[in-house]
Parts: structure tokens; sequence; C-alpha cells
């Protein structure tokens, strides 16, 4: 069966491998996901903890902070697949951790790594499957334990299909802590045992910074009368409606200002372009706070192109519409404005966030619009109704603070699988 997996991955590496070198995603940390760590390793049988990229690796902070007080005597090993997340996970770890990337999955490859970190426990965040890897862990008796598990409806369509092949490799993970009983119930059509499967919620509520800083007012040129409404994460085709939409509220609104924080920072150029089409001057957060950027107020449209800034611009605004949501992207995450106490509007497609989504609409915590017309209809209601601005913002913390915890659930489910010889 491995040499089926190799054979299959491998296919997968060869076609994958021109849009690799496209997106220019060679780097230095490549040669760890050839199996390839640094010499003189002294990590003494350490937790490993796996997050793919950015969002994982934030909610999976408050597991290895927890994980170091059980364990004050273990290592951590953090591994990505992004190098974003990457970046999140050198600033969770500390001196004598190891920050690599996840070893491409050829049965090869992943036994070298795992006989060079020698782990206790795989941790690994949502619900990825790599057969080889946990296969490998499998035959060790390394504990694997996926924290967080969710199964989105596309992956348990394309999960389905290939049932009989990921049944056998499912069975090989210790423990599911999944998000849901929606995700519980999938993993079971999946073929995982009951027993083995626990919901202890979703951990991106308890990864949330809880504050920003309000001083990216100062950098934007605000007054105290000013409004900003910062439009995040956005995707192609959805700047131009909300351009659209932020010309036809000025007539109205006058002190509003807009930011465009794109999915993507390296969509600026773009965004800069089709600002100017629109009639607006474009000025990139990059260059304002270098002092090469001009500060005005009236027709200009910030565009945050720089990373790690998001949430205090997010703290810095009074609406927010977090975007990937009026393109059929999934949505992105609304938890992080919300516990700002910023009113949150979002499109109709966060199939990517929809539990998360669903608790907000059921609490009327949120706002969902379908269309442009809609999204400016409702930016208006809330800046001409400020104690609506408060209630959505008084349910939004009230949610998020009833839906924490999950991550202290997942340490003491981790505890009880005695990983650690306790």
């Amino acid at each position: 069966m491995l040499i089926i997996y190799d054979l299959i991955f491998l296919i997968f590496v060869i076609i994958y491998l021109p849009v690799y070198l496209f997106k220019g995603k060679f780097h230095r940390g490549f040669l760890s996901r050839l199996g390839i760590l640094p010499s003189g390793l002294k990590l003494n049988h350490p937790i490993w903890v796996h997050a793919v990229s950015v969002g994982e690796a934030v909610a999976m902070r408050g597991l290895v902070e927890g994980l170091r007080k059980k364990y004050p005597d273990k290592k951590i090993v953090i591994s990505t697949v992004t190098a974003t997340g990457n970046k999140i996970a050198k600033a969770i770890a500390q001196e004598g951790d190891l920050v690599t990337y996840l070893p491409l999955d050829f049965s090869f490859i992943v036994r070298r790594v795992i006989d060079k970190i020698k782990p206790v426990v795989f941790i690994i965040a949502e619900t990825e499957i790599w057969p080889n890897l946990i296969n490998c862990l499998y035959k060790q008796n390394i504990p694997v334990i996926t924290v967080n598990a969710r199964i989105s409806d596309a992956s348990f369509k394309g999960y389905l299909f290939i049932r009989l092949l990921i049944k056998p490799i499912l069975r090989k993970v210790t423990l599911f802590c999944a998000q849901t009983e929606r995700d519980k119930e999938r993993l079971m059509a999946l073929g995982v045992d009951e027993a083995r499967i626990k919901v202890t919620g979703n951990m991106k509520f308890d990864a949330l910074s809880k504050k920003g800083s309000g001083d990216c007012r100062n950098y934007l040129g605000l007054n105290q009368q000013d409004k900003l409404l910062a439009a995040g994460s956005t995707h192609a085709q959805e700047e131009e409606v909300i351009l659209s939409v932020y010309r036809e509220l000025l007539k109205n609104f006058p002190n509003l200002s807009l930011l465009i924080a794109p999915r993507h920072p390296a969509r600026a150029v773009e965004i800069v372009k089709l600002t100017e089409k629109f009639g607006f001057k474009p000025q990139r957060i990059s260059l304002l706070n270098s002092g090469t950027g001009k500060r005005v107020n009236g027709q200009t449209v910030f565009i945050l192109d720089t990373i790690g800034e998001l949430t205090n611009y997010y703290a810095a605004s009074d609406i927010v519409f977090v975007g990937g949501s009026l393109v059929k992207t999934g949505g992105h995450n609304i938890l992080e404005p919300a516990s700002l106490g910023k009113p949150v509007l979002f499109g109709p497609y966060m199939f990517n966030f929809r539990d998360i989504a669903e608790l907000f609409l059921k609490d009327k915590a949120a706002i969902r619009v379908y269309n442009r017309q809609e999204l400016k209809e409702k930016i208006s209601e809330l800046l001409n109704n400020p104690d609506q601005i408060l209630q959505l913002a008084l349910k939004a913390r009230e949610l998020i603070f009833k839906n924490q915890g999950a991550t202290a659930k997942n340490i003491e489910l981790i505890k009880t699988k005695k990983a650690y010889g306790d």
C-alpha cells in the first residue's frame, strides 16, 4: 500500500512541479521538505505540532503555550507548509525548539525525519491526511492526534470518493478533537470509530488577540469624526464591488474613508489601478509608513499591502467587511474583527467558515449581504445607527466568550493519551 501512496504522490509532484516553480516557492526551507534537517539536533523526544498555514498556526499558539505549562521540560517542533505559516511558527517557538517545513510525503523521506526528530506525539491542526507520515508514526507507536478537526463540504465529497484508500489511514489516527457534531458525523462516515472522536469546539475562538492598535488612525490622517470602512481579506472582483459601494456612500457620508486589505498583498498594484479607474487616489500603506506617502483625506483609498497588520487596522476601523465571501472563495475568519468590537458584514459564500457564520447569524451578531445593493444599504444603516453597531459588538463578544475553551479541552484529552509516560 505504501508503494501505491508513493507512486500517487510522485505523480502529483511531477504535475505540480511547474506550478511550484512558476510561483517561486523554492526557498531555503525547502530542503527540510526533502528531509534535510539541521545537524546536531538535540530535541530529546519533543512534542511535534503541525499547522499547514497562517490560520492554523495562529490557532495552535494557545495549544503550544498550554503544552509548555503541562510539560515544561519538553521542546516543541513546529512544522508548516507555507512560508507565512513558518513566520508565525517562529514567533511561537522558544530557544531550543525547531521550526521546520513538513517533509514531502514519500515514505523514505518521512521515515528519515521521524528518526531524526523522534517525537513523543504528533499533533496536527484541522484535518490533513498524509498517508506515509501517519503510517510511519503509527508503526513507531507515536500517537497522532488531530485537533480542531473539520471536514469541509468539498473535502467530504472528495474523501468519500476515495474512502477505501483513506479509511485505513484515518484508523491509525489516535484521536480526533472535532470542531462540531457535523464534523464528527463526517469522520464516522469516512470510517473513523466514534470512540476516537471527541467534539471539543473550535480553537479559533481561543486564538483571538482581544486588542489591536488604534494608532493606525493617525497613520491614515483620520480625525475623531471620520469613519473608516475596512474591507479585509478581499479577492479579485470583490474590490470592484466595494469601490462602487464606497463611491455611492460618499454622497451621504463624506467623512467615510475606505481601507482595502487584499488577501494576497501582492495584488496591491492591481488594486491601485482599479482604485484610479474609479476616480480615487490610492495610497499604499507600505509607502505611507515609510514616510514617502502622503496622508490625504477625501478621495483617498488606503490599500494595506503589508503582512501582519490587519488586526491593527481592524481595531482602527468603524465597520468591517470580511472578503472572500462575495465570490465563491468560501470566506475568511470573522472572529478577529468581531472580537475587537467591530460590526462585521460578509457575503453569501462562507462555506469555509460555515459553522462560525451560522453561529453569528443565529445570534444576530453579524450581518450577511447577498449583493452590492445590500452591502450599500447595510453599511448605510450602521452609519446612521450607532446603537445598532453597539448591539452587534455586544452580541459578538458574548458569542465568542460562550464558545471559548476548546484549547483547554484538547490539552486535557492529549494528556489522557499518556503520550508522555504520565
